[in-house]
Order: structure tokens, then C-alpha cells, then sequence
């Protein structure tokens, strides 16, 4: 088959949150558990005390996890306006090399020093024959889905770790089993992250154990 028979390639999907987010979300969804799954006295907390324990645990990390989703919209919005205030700048562009140096300065440094100008000016002039842009950003499908992905990963991180006091009548056993738990989870969040940025998976997990650790303990000497 000749070279230019050959089917397109697909384009590749586009995940709305890439592993580094996801695992950054689950980092603070567990952290925020282990304050409070921490605070326990596995020694003589009875089933009140584990109860008022759940409550708290599930209610913050519900109003984290809404919080969080409503600053990631607005990150989503922010960054694209600042994509209209760069088009319309270009746009604005008293002759064609400034509007070139503007976009060069919004690029990637690497990238830019292997572009000859004569490749700058042609993305400059492809862009400027795109539609006019909005007068205003404005939020799409795929930042409601991000943000609900953000709200989901913060909240439901919190089942987990609070399963063993609701299966288990012992104070003490489910707390053993609830950090194990965690642990795993840190793990695998920092080994999916790590191998996201081509670093080896078992290090990157083992980091986010230990970080989350401290975290969890400058978290809790502060009074969180």
C-alpha cells in the first residue's frame, strides 16, 4: 500500500485530568482522612468515638472535594482566558514580527529554540486565520467533567480508609487496617504519577508513602 493510501492515524484521546492530577487528588483526599483516622485512641476509643470519627472524615472530605472542584473550574477559566487575552494580543499586533515575538513568548522554550522564524510567523498566520475569539472565556463540557472527576477522587478516597471501622467492632484492628490501606494507596498513586513522568513506578510510590506521611503528621501537630 502507497504511503499516502495508509489510513489516519487516530487521534489520541485526551484524559480530562492526566495521572499526576489524579494522583495529587488522591494524596490530598487520604491525607485528609489520616487526620482525622489519626486523632483516634485505638486503646479506648469505643463506637461512639468512631462514629463521630466517620462523620467528620466523610463531611470534610466532602466539602474538600467540592471546594477543590470549584477551584479547578476556576484554574480551567483562568487559563483559558488568558488564551483569548494572548489571541487578541497577537491580533492586535502593530506588524507581523512583534505579533511573532509574542507568540514565541507564550511557547515552550524548547520548542522555540528549534523554530526558525519563518515556522513562528506560519503558526502566527494559521492562528490569525482561525475564527475571532470569544469575547470571554467561557467553561466547556470538559471542565465540568474535570472538575467532577476532582470532587469524585477527593471524596471517594475517603471510603477506603474508613471501611474497616464500619465492618469491624474493634477499635484497634481496624486502625491497623485502615493505615495499611492508605499506605497502598499512596503507593499506587505515586507509582501511576511516576510512570506518567518516566521515572521507575516503585520509587515514585515509596516517596508518596513517605510525603504523605509527613504531611500527615505537620498536618496533625498543627492542629488539622
Amino acid at each position: 500500500m502507497a504511503a499516502e493510501d495508509a489510513p489516519a492515524p487516530e487521534p489520541e484521546s485526551r484524559r480530562v485530568l492526566d495521572p499526576s492530577e489524579r494522583s495529587a487528588e488522591i494524596l490530598f483526599g487520604v491525607i485528609m482522612v489520616l487526620t482525622f483516622t489519626g486523632s483516634l485512641s485505638a486503646a479506648s476509643s469505643g463506637r461512639e468515638e468512631v462514629r463521630t470519627m466517620l462523620i467528620g472524615a466523610v463531611g470534610c472530605n466532602l466539602a474538600w472535594g467540592i471546594v477543590d472542584a470549584i477551584m479547578y473550574l476556576m484554574g480551567s477559566l483562568g487559563e483559558k482566558g488568558r488564551r483569548v487575552l494572548l489571541l487578541r494580543r497577537m491580533l492586535a499586533a502593530p506588524d507581523a514580527p512583534r505579533a511573532d515575538a509574542i507568540l514565541a513568548g507564550h511557547l515552550p522554550p524548547l520548542v522555540v529554540s528549534v523554530m526558525t522564524p519563518e515556522e513562528i510567523g506560519s503558526i502566527r498566520r494559521r492562528v490569525a486565520a482561525l475564527p475571532a475569539p470569544p469575547r470571554r472565556a467561557r467553561l466547556s463540557g470538559e471542565d465540568l467533567k474535570g472538575a467532577l472527576g476532582v470532587f469524585l477522587l477527593v471524596f471517594v478516597s475517603t471510603f477506603p480508609i474508613v471501611i474497616p471501622f464500619i465492618v469491624m467492632r474493634e477499635a484497634m484492628p481496624a486502625l491497623r487496617v485502615s493505615n495499611a490501606i492508605a499506605i497502598v494507596l499512596l503507593y499506587l498513586a505515586g507509582r501511576s504519577a511516576g510512570r506518567y513522568a518516566g521515572f521507575r513506578g516503585w520509587t515514585t510510590g515509596l516517596a508518596m508513602v513517605a510525603i504523605g506521611v509527613v504531611l500527615v503528621a505537620i498536618t496533625m501537630a498543627l492542629g488539622g
